[in-house]
């Protein structure tokens, strides 16, 4: 988040496309709306452990600096993202009850965040426990206002965000060709790739209104800068046609 000034700087911003970022403090908010940001997150967790390792702090002290951060953003009609990390297990505490889950995200709600991803940051999830999870947090929180995002460490991210889908969430996290993943999460994929769930989506016959074969121009384009390989099964398999 160091260089978050150059990157806004760099970005050619469209009309209707939101670019939120992560701000941890009240100090990173400033700095955040002095680079240009219109939309703000703010990422807790589920979890102490992971909390202290990601953040420095315990959920605690975490929900407190949040406060102030969505208040001077609803201040200055800045919208606010809530994220959860560790919905579905923890690479220091294991398994995470979904009571936990749901009372960090009824903070985040209430403090005024409009939405609350729920991530599965180790991707150690199933879809009986996203089903649990959500069970539980959609008691407090309505589905328009929560949202997945699901990495693909054990294969299971489509399936869960289907899972979602089928529980009424119409909001899912991904990223393109899969990249990232999670210092604090040893061993942990990125995000479930763009490629694979607009293809998935597509088959669902929802309607996205994103163009599958430009984000797999783009994620080829990512991947040649970041000299990676595509995490995308889908990329991988249109990448294998062409060449047959």
């Amino acid at each position: 988040m160091a260089d978050h000034t150059e990157v806004m700087k760099g970005i050619h911003q469209y009309p209707g496309v939101r670019y939120p970022v992560l701000t941890p403090n009240l100090q990173g908010f400033h700095r955040a709306v002095a680079a240009g940001a219109t939309e703000i997150s703010v990422f807790g967790a589920a979890s102490e452990s992971f909390s202290k390792r990601n953040i420095n702090c315990s959920i605690e002290e975490s929900m407190e600096k949040f406060e102030e951060v969505v208040k001077s953003a609803r201040h200055m009609n800045i919208p606010a993202r809530g994220y959860v990390s560790c919905a579905l297990g923890c690479p220091y505490e294991g398994n995470i009850t979904p009571q936990k889950v749901t009372e960090v995200s009824k903070k985040l709600y209430g403090m005024g965040c409009y939405e609350i991803s729920l991530g599965d940051t180790t991707g150690v999830g199933t879809p009986g426990s996203m089903k649990r999870m959500l069970e539980s947090v959609m008691k407090e929180i309505p589905s328009s206002a929560l949202a997945v995002h699901c990495h693909d460490t054990y294969g299971q991210a489509l399936a869960n965000i289907l899972t979602a889908l089928q529980m009424g969430i119409n909001v899912v996290d991904s990223a393109v060709s899969g990249l990232g993943g999670c210092p604090y999460a040893k061993g942990a994929s990125g995000n479930v790739a763009t490629e694979d769930l607009i293809y998935m989506l597509n088959g669902l016959g929802l309607n996205t209104g994103v163009n599958l074969y430009k984000v797999m121009e783009a994620g080829d384009f990512i991947c040649k800068a970041v000299n990676k390989t595509t995490n995308s099964k889908v990329a991988q398999a249109s990448f294998n046609a062409r060449l047959e």
